[in-house]
């Protein structure tokens, strides 16, 4: 089936002769047990019988499945937010002493939590362009386990080459772990292109109404899945039925949004690049934009958040996050309303300021995470702000 009929179509559990409509809700912390056997099997791995809810959960089981069938990966592993699925990758498969590959424009959280890997645990990381698999291939070291990218950066809607750069991890053995949050499976699938690991913050478009906060991580191999699962319980970072539950209900207009979405950024961000108070758009569907080549040959969309700067630097970036009416001055994206923010000073405030440079981050760069609403009443009210 394509991805548009998938989101909608989640495989549901079947009760005796026939099915729910949608996918129950199992509140439950475990379950109970008439064969010890049964019970000691079900703590050992995965895939026995529910067994307790920091395993999974029938609920939670469902999510991970309907997000695995979507990326094309084995299992998916849910977690309690985006930082609980990306921490739960990273420290179920890195130990002091390895090295580490990334790209140089991320996520602040991913960022900060790499900085802490290389402060508290001896890990090493270098830092390479996203869409150059020859300065991966010079990065490699003997201690080189896995290479970290976006699929879409945050907040500079720079492209990953994919196919280059998970070719290059391939072909030396290491790992490749792509966030595809800013993407999503409607707009790319990074296990298609050579990704090992693929990550979600579900709090974001899969769920898309900003009432929850979660994470997935889905896997190309079941050997990888089971080793990470391990760990996973071990961490504790799991989520839980109600926040599962409302992603699925969120993942079933999936296709319907993105496609909202993707269109009033379009419409956004070209009369911005004409705006006189704009000195630049950072959206990859743009034709100046650098990724845009690239973006036309992997996205089957350029997504729902681009950034721009202002000519008057950071004062000019505050007066128009105040000014806006309609956008709503917030952190997060992927909701159905639109969001401003000051990556600066909010999402990557963790960040030096030679790291918000190398990351192309600007004093006076403010980021756009657009609604679905009428795209025309988006723009008065950006229009407004600006002047």
């Amino acid at each position: 089936m394509n991805p548009e009929t998938r989101v909608v179509h989640i495989p549901l559990p079947a009760v005796e002769d026939s099915r729910p409509m949608s996918v129950p809700i199992y509140q439950t912390s475990g379950f109970i047990f008439d064969d010890p056997a049964v019970m000691a099997d079900a703590m050992g791995r995965p895939d026995g019988a529910f067994v307790y809810a920091r395993y999974t959960n029938p609920t939670v089981r469902a999510l991970e499945s309907a997000v695995a069938g979507l990326e094309g990966g084995a299992h998916g592993l849910a977690a309690g937010s985006g930082m609980g699925a990306i921490n739960t990758v990273l420290l179920g498969l890195l130990k002091p002493g390895d090295h580490l590959v990334a790209q140089r424009s991320l996520y602040g959280g991913t960022a900060a939590m790499i900085n802490d890997l290389v402060d508290r645990f001896g890990i090493t990381v270098t830092y390479v362009p996203e869409n150059e698999p020859d300065a991966l291939r010079a990065a490699v070291r003997a201690e080189t386990r896995l290479v970290y990218l976006e699929t879409i950066s945050n907040p500079m809607t720079l492209v990953a080459d994919l196919p280059g750069m998970c070719a290059v991890a391939r072909e030396l053995g290491i790992l490749s772990v792509v966030d595809n949050t800013f993407a999503t499976p409607l707009l790319c699938r990074p296990l298609e292109h050579g990704a090992d690991i693929v990550i979600h913050s579900t709090t974001k478009y899969l769920s898309g109404h900003t009432d929850i906060v979660g994470g997935l991580a889905v896997f190309a191999d079941p050997a990888l899945y089971q080793k990470v699962w391990h760990f996973a319980i071990e961490l504790g970072a799991s989520a839980e039925p109600f926040t599962s539950w409302l992603t699925l209900r969120g993942l079933q207009t999936l296709a319907l949004r993105m496609e909202r979405h993707c269109s009033n950024t379009e419409y956004l961000a070209t009369r911005l690049a004409a705006h006189p108070a704009v000195t630049a758009v950072h959206w990859a569907g743009l034709a100046s934009h650098p990724s845009y080549e690239l973006g036309r040959k992997l996205l089957s969309g350029f997504g729902g958040v681009f950034s721009f700067d202002l000519a008057g630097g950071r004062a000019a970036g505050e007066r128009f996050m105040a000014a806006v009416r309609l956008a709503h001055l917030a952190p997060s994206l992927g909701g159905v309303t639109t969001h401003v923010l000051h990556p600066a000073t909010t999402s990557h405030r963790s960040l030096s300021v030679e790291e918000l440079s190398r990351s192309g981050i600007g004093e006076g760069t403010v980021r756009i995470a657009v609604g679905i609403e009428h795209p025309e009443d988006l723009w008065a009210d950006v229009l407004q702000a600006l002047s």
